[in-house]
């Protein structure tokens, strides 16, 4: 059984004060929406489980009915870190779940081609994330002022969502962190601790974030060319 959780507890901070980027409307939806979608309409997927924030709940349910996301599906609440809300996601899957594909609420635009591949890395591997090679020249500063080196590109990655895993890996690796009471900024992050080998996996279609305003036009276009209608 494969399962898919959503964290969608975030404050987003980036967007200022009272703004919920996931909220924000982009080709007709609200950005969230979006990535439900594309879980919702993946075959490969099972079940969702969505991480919310506290009393939005109805917001989410009434989501489903509007745009008729029948897959089974609940909520669970998030957490103070990102960590956290992972890990109560994992607390909410259907215990037969064997792999799990965890997504940002804020990336809408992940193609089914993209989250099958990661599903069969992990079931490879162990654990999987979509990524891109990076292109730009990457400076590394230790002030925030001064340039003090120059990265060697060639070795660095920028990791996106999914990140897939086999659900006792993930589980062990989140169990790591939270007994060192570390802070880890993605699920990979907790599977380099226990020495859990991470397969990348690229996409060919563009798989943005909304992290601030200025993205809603990329994410924008790449969901009209997702949704425009085959000749």
């Amino acid at each position: 059984m494969n399962s898919a959780i959503i964290v969608a507890a975030g404050k987003g901070t980036r967007m200022g004060q009272g703004v919920d980027k996931l909220f924000l409307e982009v080709a007709g939806k609200p950005v969230v929406a979006h990535t439900w979608q594309r879980f919702n309409d993946s075959s490969c997927i099972d079940e969702i489980v969505i991480v919310v924030r506290d009393g939005l709940q109805p917001a989410f349910a009434e989501m489903a009915k509007l745009y008729m996301f029948n897959k089974p599906h609940r909520f669970v609440p998030g957490g103070a870190e990102r960590q956290d809300s992972v890990w109560n996601g994992l607390s909410g899957l259907n215990p037969a779940s064997e792999i799990v594909a965890i997504q940002d609420g804020a990336r809408p635009c992940t193609s089914t081609e993209l989250i099958e591949a990661t599903i069969a890395a992990a079931l490879e591997t162990g654990a999987a994330v979509a990524a891109q090679p990076v292109t730009d020249t990457i400076k590394e500063s230790a002030d925030g002022k001064l340039i003090s080196r120059t990265m060697d590109r060639s070795r660095l990655w920028s990791v996106q969502t999914p990140q897939t895993f086999r659900v006792d890996v993930i589980r062990r690796a989140l169990t790591e962190v939270r007994q060192r009471g570390m802070l880890v900024t993605d699920d990979t992050a907790a599977c380099e601790l226990i020495g859990q080998p991470v397969q990348l996996v690229t996409g060919t279609k563009p798989n943005p974030k909304v992290t601030v305003r200025a993205d809603l036009p990329l994410v924008e276009s790449v969901l009209a060319g997702v949704n425009r209608p085959s000749l």
